[in-house]
């Protein structure tokens, strides 16, 4: 947990205007995502000013919104500070039905043993910098507000389940932003404050600073969005860059009128829900719930409408935005309860905000962060005072005959450091340079890692190999185990379009194989 440097009554929310702001973060998301359903995927640009897709005065269902239900009663069960990506997996596992794009490879890789982070970066080239993961951010900012880097840091944890790269910077991106816009209204400094939490050379900050480069030079809307799909275009739909500048320029070019934000949005067409629907939370955030037109919200009410969420296991779905609103609000009271000294305050007073705060805002102050994606490629296993740390170079890829490196690291979660012996249990004939068991020591901060080079034989089986683990920590007589996965062959692409009749036994593609004829 990190704790800014305390400054006197740097913020404190009055309790219904942050109600109003995090009512007016969903209720835009809702807008957004309705305005912007019935045309996602056209890649040429649009012409929509009003509704077209109304079903009863209520919203079009929105994937978008569905994982944060999962993540909210995820945290609602084990408590925000308890939060991480190998339980994000979990829950998305176990909630969430749809198998599209990265959502698909996302759980193929959990099902074979490949946990967050390798979940988001192994078998998924063609995803990992696609639109998955920042379109799902607002739960984050709305438990943190006036906190863009706990908002991104859990934007990571989110983020790395289904994504690498610029798929990660682009949602802890849209968390900094989202989080930071409780306590600034102006843009410009907002996209400072968000920039200022990922990589510079990335995508994501490139295609930030075009939007703003051709605001500032009044270059005409449709110029400017031509401009940002010519630089980024793949051939690909739904590329995070792309669809972040189109979210960017629909927010300076709207400046600040609600209804032509998320219209702009939708004609720039591509992901054009997410796009409007990220476009709709921000300008909810800022302005609140009270300054939403109602001509945009009346015609779709407060209901919640979910597509992917597995409802015969899952019946804890919000019944409309106002217990969404609650219910996040009580954990973020319980995320302040956990660390008053570091996280705004909530009062019945007015809100305040200290002038120093806004300085505190425009760096990053969470060293951890500054690693922005952090290893793609480590298995981490938490034991009750240790984490393990097991580095894949190049992914867990395993060929017949070929040398493959590891690298494994410990640190001490609880008390004094200690050693750790981990010794892997390998198959018969594979070989383990120097040996296949070694002894780390575990610090509060990791050490130069360990390394092994495995040499699996020539006949390797399709599919997944496991390799057992023991762990002995030299202050315990029991040991501890885990299964370190490992990938036959080269990465590939699960075919997450194959149809099922039924989700639990959905059959993956793997170079001809079944998954049931995987080694499991």
């Amino acid at each position: 947990m990190f704790e800014y440097p305390i400054l006197p009554c740097k913020v404190q929310f009055n309790r219904e205007e942050y109600r109003d702001k995090v009512l007016g973060c969903w209720m835009g998301k809702n807008i957004g995502g309705t305005l912007g359903g019935p045309y996602e995927g056209k890649l040429e640009m649009n012409d929509v000013t009003f509704y077209t897709g109304l079903t009863d005065g209520k919203p079009l269902p929105n994937d978008d919104l569905d994982l944060q239900l999962v993540w909210l009663t995820a945290i609602e069960r084990r408590g925000i500070w308890h939060i991480n990506e190998r339980t994000l997996g979990e829950y998305w596992l176990s909630y969430i039905l749809g198998h599209m794009s990265e959502y698909g490879v996302c759980q193929a890789n959990i099902r074979n043993g490949l946990i967050p982070p390798l979940s988001g970066s192994c078998n998924n080239e063609r995803y990992k910098d696609s639109n998955g993961a920042w379109i799902r951010s607002e739960i984050w900012a709305c438990l943190f507000p006036g906190s863009p880097d706990e908002a991104a840091y859990y934007g990571y944890c989110d983020s790395c389940c289904d994504h690498a790269g610029d798929g990660i910077y682009a949602e802890m991106f849209t968390c900094a932003l989202e989080a930071a816009a409780f306590v600034e209204a102006d843009l410009q400094k907002l996209l400072d404050i968000a920039l200022a939490r990922i990589p510079q050379d990335s995508q994501i900050a490139r295609a930030v600073k075009i939007a703003r480069d051709a605001y500032a030079k009044k270059m005409p809307f449709k110029d400017a969005r031509n401009q940002i799909w010519d630089t980024f275009n793949d051939g690909l739909h739904f590329r995070a860059a792309v669809n972040i500048g189109y979210v960017m320029l629909a927010l300076l070019y709207g400046e600040g009128d609600f209804g032509k934000t998320v219209a702009l949005a939708v004609n720039c067409g591509d992901d054009t829900d997410c796009t409007a629907g990220t476009a709709g939370s921000v300008l909810g955030i800022i302005q609140g719930r009270k300054a939403i037109p109602e001509k945009w919200t009346k015609p779709i009410g407060d209901s919640i409408v979910t597509c992917t969420i597995d409802t015969f296991s899952f019946s804890n779905v919000p019944a409309d935005i106002n217990e969404l609103t609650n219910r996040v609000i009580c954990c973020a009271y319980e995320a302040w309860a956990g660390n008053p000294q570091g996280l705004p305050s909530f009062t019945d007073d007015a809100t305040y905000i200290a002038p120093e705060y806004h300085e505190v805002l425009k760096t990053c102050l969470r060293a951890d962060l500054l690693l922005w994606g952090r290893d793609p490629y480590s298995y981490i296993v938490e034991l009750p005072s240790t984490k393990i740390f097991c580095h894949y170079d190049q992914g867990p890829y395993i060929q017949p005959g070929q040398p493959k490196k590891l690298a494994i690291s410990a640190v001490a979660t609880i008390g004094a450091a200690r050693s750790v012996s981990v010794k892997l249990s390998l198959p018969d004939g594979w070989k383990a340079t120097p040996s296949a068991g070694v002894s780390i020591p575990a610090k509060c901060d990791i050490v130069s890692p360990v390394e092994i080079t495995l040499t699996p034989t020539d006949n390797l089986p399709g599919g997944m190999v496991y390799i057992p683990v023991i762990v002995q920590l030299s202050d315990r007589l029991a040991p501890d185990a885990f299964n370190l996965p490992l990938q036959c062959g080269g990465p590939y692409e699960f075919d997450t379009n194959v149809p099922c009749q039924d989700w639990w036994e959905f059959d993956l593609l793997r170079n001809g194989h079944r998954r049931k004829d995987f080694q499991m």
